[in-house]
């Protein structure tokens, strides 16, 4: 598996598809009033999960979580949709949330 791009690591390799991302993406479509931040970062994350896009979930869960999301409300979304978009998709998202510690049961 390669390394996931960040913003910085796609401007040095695709400086144009940075570009219009930042402007077009960021700029706008995430600037318009119609949705919050959080319900936009929530949507996005539920369509990678079903599109099983994994690579790109971790930066999208940071910034979800950025916007309000808590990793509690995220697990909820992530089995929610395991009945939507298949098990193997929500699990393989779960995945990329911390994990609890678990103490041995005596």
């Amino acid at each position: 598996m390669t390394t996931p791009l960040d913003r910085h690591s796609l401007a040095s390799i695709a400086p144009t598809l940075a570009a219009i991302t930042e402007q077009t993406l960021f700029g706008t479509i995430w600037q318009r009033p119609e949705l919050s931040k959080r319900e936009r970062s929530l949507i996005t994350v539920a369509a990678l999960i079903a599109l099983g896009r994994d690579q790109q979930l971790p930066w999208h869960l940071d910034f979800a979580r950025q916007h309000g999301l808590s990793n509690a409300e995220l697990a909820e979304v992530m089995t929610h949709l395991a009945f939507y978009c298949g098990w193997p998709a929500a699990v393989s998202a779960l995945g990329h949330l911390p994990q609890p510690h678990h103490q041995p049961q005596e």
